[in-house]
C-alpha cells in the first residue's frame, strides 16, 4: 500500500479569495478504520473491511500489523487481513510513537494469547490519563503489568469478567477494554463507557464476530466467546472530514454538497454553523448541502466536550472561521490541556486570539493575509489549511505530515471545489 508521495517533506501552496462549490465525498472515518482493523487480532479468520482511507495512520496500523505476522493487503479502499499467523506480540517503539492508536493492540492480543508488548505511547507514563485507564481494566481482569526498557509488559493466565467504572471517559480506553473482554464467556461490565460513533462502529463489529453487547446509556454490558469469527465490515463516514468540509464552504461564501455521511452524527457541529449563519440543508441521511447567504459569520460560543457534544477534532477548524466573525468568540477545550498551538500560527495571519487556560477569546478581523505557517497536528493543519483558502494573498502550510494521517487527498478535495491550492516539495518554498 506505501505511497512514498506522503513520505515526502511536503508543504502546501494556497491562494486565498475563493468561493468554494460543487460536490464532494466524505472518506471513511480514520478513527473508526484503527480500531476495526486491530480487531481481526481477535480471530484466526480472515477479515475485510471497506471504506478504509488511504493515510499514514492506515499505513502504520498496516505496518504495525504485518509486525506482528498478519497478512495484510490494501487496494482501493478495501483492507483484506489473514491474521492466521500471527508471531509476535511486540508492538515496537518507532510505529507506537508515530501512531498513538497502536495501543489498541493490547486489548485483542491480550484476549488471544494472553501476552503483549508494547511501547509507550509518545513518552507517557502509566499514571497519565491517556494509558492508565486501559491498563486498570486489564488488571481487573486479572493481568500482570509491568514496564521495563519503555515497554508494558502484558500477561494474563485467564481472563476474569471484570466490572469497572471509567474514570474518564476515553474512547480508546473503551475500545480497548471491549476488545480485551471479547474472548470472555463470562459477563462484564464496564461503565461511563465513550460512545462515539466510532465505537459504537466497533461494537457491531465485535457482535458479528460473536460477542454479545449491550449498549445502555454509558454502560456495556459484555459477554465474550471463546472462538470469534472473521468479518466483512463498511466502516462510517469520518464525521471529522464532514465537519471540516462544512466549515470550508460556509466560510468561504460557498455552497457545496457533501455526500457519504451520516447526519445523525454530525448534530452538534451542524447545531454550531447554523448558529453562527450558515445555511445547512439535509438533503438525504446521507447528503448534506452547505451555503452562505451572504450575511458573514455571526459570533459563537463553543465549549469542547465528549460524544454527543461538540467534538475536541473539531475546535482548531471553527476558531479559523471565528477569526473573521462579526464579532467576538469564545471557544472553551475541556478534552485536551494543550489543544490551542493553532493559535500562534493564526496570529501569523493576522487573527486576533487571546487565551486564557482552557478558553480562546477571539476578536472577528476583516481579513486574514497569508503567511507561511507549520502544522503542530492534525486538527491544526487542517484549521490552517481553511484560514488560508480565506486569506488576503498566498499562504504556505508546512508539515503536512500531520494533515496526512488523518484526511485523504484533503487538497485534492478542495481543488475539486475551486480552491487554488497546491502541494509542492518542502523546497520549492523561496
Amino acid at each position: 500500500m506505501r505511497n512514498t508521495t506522503l513520505y515526502t517533506s511536503e508543504c502546501l501552496f494556497i491562494e486565498g479569495g475563493q468561493r468554494l462549490k460543487g460536490s464532494v465525498r466524505i472518506s471513511g472515518s480514520k478513527n473508526a478504520s484503527l480500531p476495526v482493523m486491530m480487531s481481526s487480532l481477535l480471530t484466526d479468520q480472515v477479515c475485510e473491511i471497506h471504506e478504509v482511507p488511504h493515510l499514514l495512520d492506515v499505513e502504520s496500523t498496516i505496518e504495525l500489523l504485518q509486525v506482528l505476522g498478519v497478512d495484510v493487503s490494501y487496494d482501493g479502499g478495501c483492507v483484506r487481513i489473514d491474521p492466521s499467523k500471527v508471531n509476535s506480540f511486540v508492538a515496537p517503539d518507532n510505529i507506537v510513537r508515530r501512531m498513538r492508536a497502536s495501543v489498541l493492540a493490547m486489548g485483542p492480543l491480550l484476549a488471544r494469547f494472553g501476552r503483549a508488548v508494547v511501547a509507550m505511547p509518545g513518552g507517557c507514563s502509566i499514571g497519565v490519563r491517556a494509558i492508565d485507564q486501559h491498563i486498570k481494566v486489564f488488571e481487573k481482569g486479572g493481568t500482570f503489568v509491568r514496564v521495563e526498557h519503555g515497554y508494558i509488559h502484558l500477561e494474563v493466565e485467564r481472563i476474569k469478567p471484570v466490572e469497572y467504572t471509567f474514570e474518564v471517559v476515553t474512547v480508546t480506553g473503551t475500545e480497548n477494554a471491549l476488545m480485551f473482554l471479547s474472548r470472555c464467556e463470562k459477563r462484564s461490565i464496564l461503565r461511563n463507557i465513550a460512545v462515539e460513533p466510532e465505537v459504537i462502529d466497533l461494537v457491531e463489529v465485535l457482535k458479528s464476530m460473536g460477542v454479545s453487547i449491550e449498549i445502555e446509556g454509558r454502560t456495556a454490558i459484555i459477554k465474550g466467546n471463546a472462538e470469534l469469527k472473521g468479518f466483512d465490515h463498511k466502516v462510517i463516514p469520518d464525521r471529522i472530514e464532514a465537519g471540516t468540509f462544512l466549515v470550508a464552504g460556509f466560510m468561504t461564501g460557498g455552497d457545496i454538497e457533501l455526500e457519504n455521511v451520516r447526519v445523525e452524527h454530525l448534530g452538534s457541529v451542524i447545531e454550531k454553523i447554523r448558529e453562527a449563519g450558515a445555511c445547512v440543508e439535509i438533503l438525504a441521511p446521507d447528503k448534506l448541502r452547505v451555503r452562505s447567504e451572504g450575511d458573514g459569520i455571526r459570533p459563537i460560543s463553543i465549549s469542547t466536550s465528549e460524544y454527543p457534544g461538540f467534538p475536541t477534532d473539531m475546535q482548531a477548524q471553527f476558531m479559523s472561521m471565528c477569526c473573521i466573525a462579526r464579532g467576538s468568540s469564545e471557544i472553551t477545550e475541556n478534552i485536551f490541556e494543550n489543544r490551542f498551538q493553532h493559535v500562534a500560527e493564526l496570529q501569523r495571519m493576522g487573527a486576533d486570539i487571546h487565551v486564557k487556560g482552557r478558553t480562546a477569546f477571539i476578536r472577528g478581523v476583516k481579513k486574514l493575509t497569508g503567511a507561511e505557517v507549520f502544522s503542530t497536528d492534525l486538527r491544526a493543519s487542517a484549521s490552517l489549511v481553511l484560514a488560508g483558502l480565506v486569506a488576503e494573498g498566498r499562504t504556505i502550510v508546512r508539515e503536512i505530515y500531520h494533515l496526512d494521517r488523518g484526511y485523504e487527498k484533503l487538497d485534492e478535495k478542495l481543488k475539486g471545489l475551486g480552491a487554488l491550492i497546491q502541494r509542492r516539495p518542502t523546497f520549492d518554498i523561496t
